[in-house]
């Protein structure tokens, strides 16, 4: 084969939550395990089998924070934009449809063994706190598209929470 593999098969899910009339924060997990042991991420996940990302986006979001419609989770969108990166290692250029997860104020999440801590950044905090530049614009998009109430795309971009849950 020449040059690198594409792969679609991951996908990123920005989790936030309104504390306050305007104030956003965005949760951030701790990685305890692989390559980027130590280091802070949004849920991020493989598709498994046929499921869609929106499918792979609520069950990885459960399985990592435990956040679902039964406990926390009062939306889902999908964002227009890819996080598309490179990875040497793996020759490997990976193309993530990435989602945004509005939860509760009152509800914590619950980690996964492969999280060994959480924190929530105010939105003035991101730059300095999400590593890469995909991540950033993320969450520049989901400050303009889906957190306003006015927003004119959020009801267009929001997902079916039924017919997003894997079967």
């Amino acid at each position: 084969m020449a040059g690198p593999e594409i792969r679609a098969d991951i996908v990123d899910v920005y989790v936030f939550r309104r504390v306050g009339p305007v104030a956003v924060e965005f949760l951030q997990m701790r990685r305890a395990q692989g390559a980027l042991t130590g280091t802070w991420h949004p849920v991020m996940g493989h598709c498994d089998g046929d499921e869609t990302a929106a499918q792979t986006a609520v069950r990885e979001l459960a399985e990592e924070t435990s956040y679902s419609t039964a406990r926390g989770l009062m939306g889902l969108w999908q964002i227009e934009s890819l996080n598309s990166y490179f990875l040497a290692s793996h020759n490997t250029i990976v193309l993530s449809p990435c989602f945004a997860a509005q939860v509760r104020p009152d509800v914590e999440p619950t980690l996964d063994a492969s999280h060994d801590d959480y924190r929530w950044v105010k939105r003035d905090h991101v730059d300095r706190t999400f590593l890469w530049p995909g991540q950033r614009q993320a969450i520049s998009q989901i400050m303009r598209d889906i957190v306003p109430t006015d927003s004119p795309v959020a009801a267009m971009l929001r997902i079916d929470l039924d017919g997003a849950t894997p079967a």
